[in-house]
């Protein structure tokens, strides 16, 4: 970073004054001031490179819900009573008051997303900059805002379900499902709903608020990446106008929206280059939380059904009841299923997310990691500043080829994506604490469970990796280079990754970091992994992503 003449000058003189300890800095009280966009930055003879959203295309399903009228449906209403991402000088000393069991910290990947404090096991480490270090970069990955169900779902399923039952032979409720008597299906399919989109907006502008200053680095506009997806686009423009600000976004940067689809790579959306992702072994998650559906919900149906006749419920109902509990209440504010159901019925709900994510996209899936693998191969080029030249896995030779569309020069990056993209990421990065109980079972729940999907991929879900200068030693006054993993708040330990060592602030050399990960890209076997016709072994033990041969 470079420092003005005269503020040199003010460090200089304030070292050398001879008056008391505590006399104050030439400078103090001067008014100081950041510009952005650089002067100068605008290019319009690259905004062929960016085409919007209806020239891309591919924007999938896009039904969207009824109306929320939370004031009307809730028995209570909403409050907001925390000022984040500002630090609350009163909250900041007191102790935080928090319920004995919160649901909405149940519902696995529909979760909103929260600060999950020290939960990956580094129990003295922050979020903020450790004392001597300066932040020099940060890459943010996160997942689009909550959304509608995904069409063709368990909840409307179960809403089609009541539907024929009250237009053939009729159903009567009673008791906790009496609302189901006048209940209608409000929810859309697949898009942001209000409040996915306040979440994104909510950390466009917390990012700002955390690492703006970086901006005053840049000397040409961002470029920040998204898939063709209507959520995703919606997310990454929500997550723009929190960051830059309203009427000043679109003028701020480039937004890339990478076409999500099938013959298309994308490391935002690799499974469409990755043919396992897409047979019977991409369904093991979905068959293991099957398996555990029947039994945690077995005899929630038989408690259920004493309160309604002529609808026979099933397990997958009464999870999809589950479902619209979180999907109603991200949509419309407010849902009735969200009583219906006890504190172990919720952790069992929990416990289906975790599975699913584990075997489906997790380390117990043998293509996670070379799934995530591309990104892990942009991250390591974004870190050394090395064009990407080889384009054997995910990766995309024509935008990651070019350094308009895959700039490695800038101090912020931001890249949005699926919750799955993410857990596959995590796995490919090889971040092995979270797996540290696995394979996980599918008959019960684990003690000491350490992979926990409502922790790790909830709706704006976000990692950074923060890049920061810091004394070499203790000892040292030399300034080395270090980098770690944030999410949702939480450090990532790094043990997992070859030359990092134990830091209690999950610190590692940037130069180990990347030995570690040029590694990993290596050991991971694209070709075999996605296009290798094989079985998964059973008992599944894998626990790095990987098929070993």
């Amino acid at each position: 970073m470079t420092f003005p003449t005269t503020l040199l000058l003010a460090f200089c003189y304030a070292s050398v004054a001879l008056g008391s300890p505590h006399s104050a800095s030439t400078f103090a009280g001067a008014t100081t001031s950041a510009v952005f966009p650089p002067p100068d930055a605008t290019d319009t003879s690259v905004n062929t490179f960016f085409p919007g959203p209806e020239q891309v295309g591919h924007a999938g399903p896009t039904p969207t819900g009824d109306e929320a009228w939370v004031l009307q449906t809730a028995p209570a209403a909403p409050l907001k009573q925390d000022v984040y991402p500002l630090v609350d000088p009163v909250e900041a000393q007191a102790t935080v008051k928090k319920p004995s069991f919160d649901p909405v910290r149940s519902w696995g990947n529909l979760s909103p997303w929260f600060s999950v404090g020290d939960v990956f096991g580094l129990p003295h480490a922050s979020q903020a900059v450790p004392s001597g270090c300066e932040l020099t970069q940060v890459h943010l990955l996160h997942r689009h805002g909550a959304r509608y169900p995904t069409s063709g779902s368990g909840p409307s399923a179960f809403a089609s379900k009541v539907h024929a039952a009250a237009t053939s032979s009729g159903f009567s409720a009673s008791g906790p499902l009496e609302f189901l008597n006048t209940w209608t299906y409000k929810l859309g399919a697949e898009l942001l709903t209000p409040f996915g989109r306040q979440q994104l907006f909510d950390l466009g502008s917390a990012f700002r608020v955390k690492y703006g200053h970086l901006l005053k680095d840049f000397t040409d506009l961002p470029v920040f990446r998204t898939t063709s997806e209507a959520r995703m686009v919606d997310s990454a423009l929500h997550f723009a106008a929190g960051f830059f600000g309203v009427q000043q976004y679109q003028d701020s940067y480039h937004q890339l929206i990478m076409i999500e689809d099938s013959g298309f790579n994308n490391t935002l959306a690799p499974w469409n280059a990755c043919p396992n992702a897409n047979n019977e072994i991409s369904e093991i998650g979905s068959q293991a939380a099957a398996n555990w559906t029947q039994i945690y919900l077995k005899k929630t149906v038989t408690r259920l059904q004493k309160h309604i006749k002529g609808v026979n419920l099933t397990t997958s109902d009464v999870q999809a009841m589950q479902e619209l509990c979180a999907y109603e209440t991200v949509a419309l504010g407010f849902s009735a299923f969200c009583d219906l159901f006890t504190e172990e019925e919720w952790k069992g709900y929990e416990y289906n997310f975790d599975l699913d994510l584990w075997y489906g996209f997790g380390p117990g899936n043998p293509a996670s990691a070379a799934q995530g693998i591309g990104y892990v191969q942009q991250l390591v080029a974004r870190l050394t500043q090395t064009p990407l030249t080889e384009f054997a896995t995910s990766l995309n030779a024509t935008l990651d080829g070019n350094n308009v569309t895959f700039p490695l020069n800038q101090p912020i990056f931001v890249d949005a994506t699926h919750d799955t993209v993410i857990s596959t990421i995590l796995v490919a990065l090889n971040f092995t604490t979270m797996a540290a109980n696995g394979p996980l079972p599918t008959d019960h729940i684990p003690k000491h469970q350490t992979y926990t999907s409502q922790h790790i991929v909830p709706f704006a879900s976000n990692l950074v990796g923060q890049v920061m200068s810091c004394p070499a030693s203790n000892k040292s006054k030399d300034k080395e280079s270090f980098i770690r993993f944030i999410l949702n708040d939480g450090v990532v330990p790094l043990t997992g990754i070859a030359h990092c060592s134990a830091n209690k602030d999950g610190l590692c050399p940037v130069a180990d970091f990347v030995k570690g990960m040029k590694q990993r890209i290596a050991e991971v076997d694209y070709a075999f992994d996605c296009f290798a016709n094989y079985s998964v072994p059973s008992p599944d033990l894998i626990i790095d992503g990987r098929m070993h041969k």
